[in-house]
Order: C-alpha cells, then sequence, then structure tokens
C-alpha cells in the first residue's frame, strides 16, 4: 500500500525507500534472485533520476592513487547481510553493528563511540569476506581492501610508514576497511619465528588502531587466531566468531541457492548430514554445481542424487587442496 501511495503522489525518494524495504523483506525470505532484481532497479532509478539528498546515498567512490594506489583496492559491494544465511550468533552482532552506525550521531551526542572496529576468527569460507562487503553494502560506503603484498615489505620501517597512510585515509575516505589474513600484521610478538620489522610492524598497528577515531568500519580477518598478539583482542570493540555450519544451516544455505528451481521431495536432511564439515562457501559451490547438471541435463529438478554428488565432489576437491 506504502507503494503505490508514494508512487501515486509522486514521492520517488519514498517509493524507492520502500522498495528497498521490499527487497530486504524478499531476501528474508529466502528469494534472493527476486531480491537483487528489485536492488538493480531501485539502483538504475537512482542512478538515472534527480539527485536525491538522502544519507544512505553512496558517496562518490574515489579510487586510491599515488601511493596508497597498491595499498588500497576500492570497490562498492552489492552484496547484503539479507543475501547471506547467518545464524543467530552472527546475525545479531552485526544487526546491532550496523544499528551503531547508522545511529551513530545520537551516540556521540552522548559521549558514547559506536562498535566500529571488528576483528572476525574463523575456518576458510566461513563468510567472514562476504561480511566486510555486506556491511559496506549495507551502509552504502566503499569497501577499501588492504592489499597486503604492497602493505608488507622486506625494507626496516616501509612496512609501518605504509600502514600509516593506510590509517590516514580512514580520516579522509569513508568507509568499510578491510585487512584480511590479518595474522600476517598480527602475528604474536614472541613468535619463534618472529623478526623485529614484522614486530614494529604490530606495534604500530596497535598504536595507529588505539588512537583512530575515523567514522568507518575497520575489519579485520582471520582463519588462525590462534597466532594472533593477544594485545589485538583487547584493541578491537567486537571480536566475532564464525564456524563451519550444522545440518540445519547447509540446508537453509542449500534451499536459498536453489530456491529458482524445483526442489520438492529433495532429502534435506541426507543432504546436510552428507555436507557436513564443509564450509559455508563449499556448500554454496555444490548447490551451483548440481543447479548447472539439472539446467544441462534438462532435469525437471534437482535431485537428492544431484546434490549428493556435487558434496562428493567439493569433499574431492578438499582432499587435493
Amino acid at each position: 500500500m506504502t507503494l503505490l501511495k508514494s508512487h501515486l503522489a509522486e514521492d520517488q525518494e519514498r517509493f524507492l525507500s520502500t522498495a528497498m524495504q521490499l527487497a530486504a523483506h524478499e531476501a528474508r525470505q529466502g528469494h534472493g534472485k527476486l531480491a537483487q532484481e528489485i536492488r538493480d532497479l531501485v539502483d538504475a532509478a537512482k542512478g538515472h533520476g534527480p539527485a536525491s539528498p538522502r544519507r544512505s546515498a553512496a558517496i562518490p567512490l574515489a579510487q586510491p592513487k599515488g601511493d596508497l594506489a597498491g595499498l588500497l583496492s576500492a570497490r562498492y559491494p552489492d552484496v547484503r547481510l539479507g543475501d547471506m544465511v547467518l545464524p543467530a550468533s552472527l546475525a545479531e552482532p552485526l544487526s546491532r553493528v550496523l544499528l551503531e552506525q547508522r545511529q551513530q550521531q545520537r551516540l556521540r551526542e552522548h559521549g558514547l563511540r559506536p562498535r566500529r572496529k571488528l576483528l572476525l576468527v574463523g575456518p576458510p569460507g566461513a563468510g567472514k569476506t562476504m561480511t566486510a562487503a555486506a556491511l559496506a553494502g549495507e551502509l552504502h560506503q566503499p569497501l577499501f581492501t588492504v592489499v597486503l603484498d604492497g602493505l608488507i615489505t622486506k625494507f626496516m620501517g616501509e612496512t609501518a610508514s605504509k600502514l600509516r597512510l593506510v590509517f590516514d585515509a580512514m580520516n579522509t575516505s569513508r568507509g568499510v576497511y578491510f585487512f584480511d589474513e590479518f595474522d600476517a600484521i598480527g602475528a604474536k610478538r614472541n613468535a619463534r619465528q618472529d623478526v623485529g620489522e614484522i614486530r614494529r610492524v604490530l606495534n604500530s598497528f596497535l598504536q595507529f588502531l588505539e588512537q583512530d577515531d575515523s567514522q568507518g568500519l575497520i575489519v579485520a580477518a582471520t582463519n588462525h587466531p590462534e597466532l594472533l598478539d593477544k594485545a589485538l583482542f583487547r584493541r578491537f570493540d567486537d571480536v566475532i566468531t564464525y564456524a563451519l555450519p550444522d545440518a540445519a544451516l547447509i540446508a537453509q544455505i542449500l534451499k536459498r541457492r536453489l530456491s529458482t528451481f524445483d526442489t520438492k521431495g529433495l532429502a534435506w536432511t541426507k543432504v546436510g548430514a552428507a555436507a557436513a564439515g564443509l564450509s559455508q562457501a563449499e556448500v554454496v559451490r555444490a548447490a551451483e554445481s548440481a543447479a548447472k547438471t539439472t539446467i544441462l541435463t534438462s532435469a525437471p529438478q534437482v535431485t537428492t542424487a544431484a546434490l549428493l554428488d556435487a558434496v562428493a565432489e567439493r569433499r574431492r576437491a578438499m582432499t587435493i587442496d
């Protein structure tokens, strides 16, 4: 009803806002493709319509230049949290981060700071990288991914200087700054294989992180939290732990990815049990493989056998890796 009223009143801002709410609702219902189509139409309307003063509009993306060009890669992600299948243990803290970010002015007026320094820990393929992109997408901010190959060098003092450039950029370009494979920077200072340069980099990072009071998000992710220096954990506002999906979550992921196919009669419990131990990313790949088989064989629906074969294929690939 709101959508129709705003259209008849020629209130484009309200119309597009309601459409985005509809997209979020469809995503929560598991209709990922429909949700994305609605978002694409809204984005196209924003791009060709009159300029809107809405705060949620994406800020212009300036690609990093000069010394920063080799340290940061920038993009606007189109993924949202609603596109992910998340257990409550992840959905709740991430939703809280978004709420505090969207209401940060109110918090700061009372002398409070919003959560904005996050450490994501968990196995590969659990959704840490996708989470960073989804946070940027939800906030309509660019995602700046720190390029470790450009950051870490063999020359004494150079890495810390480059790290300072990244933190300086946070004060001039608001966004989500993503440090992937964070253990390359945050390894324990007393590690046996540690070298002086890495200790200096870690000390510099701790100092920069402590002093930073910019407006965007800092997100670090690691597959190996046991390698991180203990001093790092208390510098982050939240440490969010990811895990491999259980059978119920596996079934949800498969249903979401195969929502546009006929899956009636599919033995979800059996497939979920067979896929136990696979990461979220591997489960998605298995679903996509089964979908391709269904299309290429002109099968009327996705079968349990096709999904089980796809799961077995992913297990073999993991063994080879």
